[in-house]
């Protein structure tokens, strides 16, 4: 019974917090020992609770993480245009020559809470014109189902700290599509389905790791 509370603390916390009645009653017939072992689980903090304990948002642990958006052209929070046509004001391609000024984007980026400090890497395969800084997709009128990222990347892991993160970013070795993607995508209908990046070899896999 003891190896069993032990290795299920965060079962114990939920069933009490919870008032799960047929535990609540089990827990009335505990001995002495199991109740103050119970009682323990539920006031002891592990390293992560610890490091989070902190109400402000902008220090210790919490002032840092992948906060950084991986797009932010095509929103309504960048919309400065004369005629309100949000999605359309910035595209991807104004992006690398705009300056946000509600937001940054990068790709497995990292920031403070305030965003004030902004990191992030830049790739390039040696056939684009362009660095690879933010993620690529269409605007709300070039898309045949509306504005889209058209990329293959994957959040995988991060601690509630986010002292390790692991993020996985799939780049093509050959020269991106941009233009491909647009064309066939705006030359589609609502019922047809979207056209994707596919893939194919060769594809550079990029895995991003951060551990503080």
């Amino acid at each position: 019974m003891h190896n069993c509370i032990s290795t299920s603390s965060f079962f114990v916390k939920i069933c009490l917090n919870f008032k799960f009645q047929p535990f609540r009653w089990a827990f009335q017939g505990f001995d002495g020992w199991t109740k103050k072992r119970v009682q323990y689980l539920m006031t002891e903090k592990n390293a992560e609770e610890q490091r989070l304990a902190t109400e402000d948002n902008y220090k210790n642990w919490k002032r840092w993480g992948p906060y950084l958006a991986e797009r932010q052209w095509g929103t309504v929070r960048e919309d400065y245009s004369v005629n309100g046509h949000a999605w359309d004001f910035v595209d991807h391609d104004k992006a690398r020559s705009n300056a946000y000024r509600w937001g940054e984007e990068g790709i497995g980026g990292f920031c403070d809470s305030r965003e004030i400090l902004c990191m992030a890497p830049a790739f390039w395969n040696g056939k684009d014109t362009i660095l690879k800084e933010r993620l690529f997709g269409l605007t709300n009128g070039e898309g045949n189902h509306g504005e889209d990222v058209k990329e293959l990347y994957f959040h995988q892991v991060s601690t509630p700290t986010h002292s390790y993160n692991k993020y996985l970013y799939k780049y093509p070795q050959k020269k991106f599509p941009y233009a491909d993607l647009v064309k066939k995508n705006k030359s589609r209908n609502r019922e047809q389905p979207e056209y994707e990046i596919r893939i194919q070899r060769p594809l550079r896999t990029i895995l991003i790791l951060i551990a503080l």
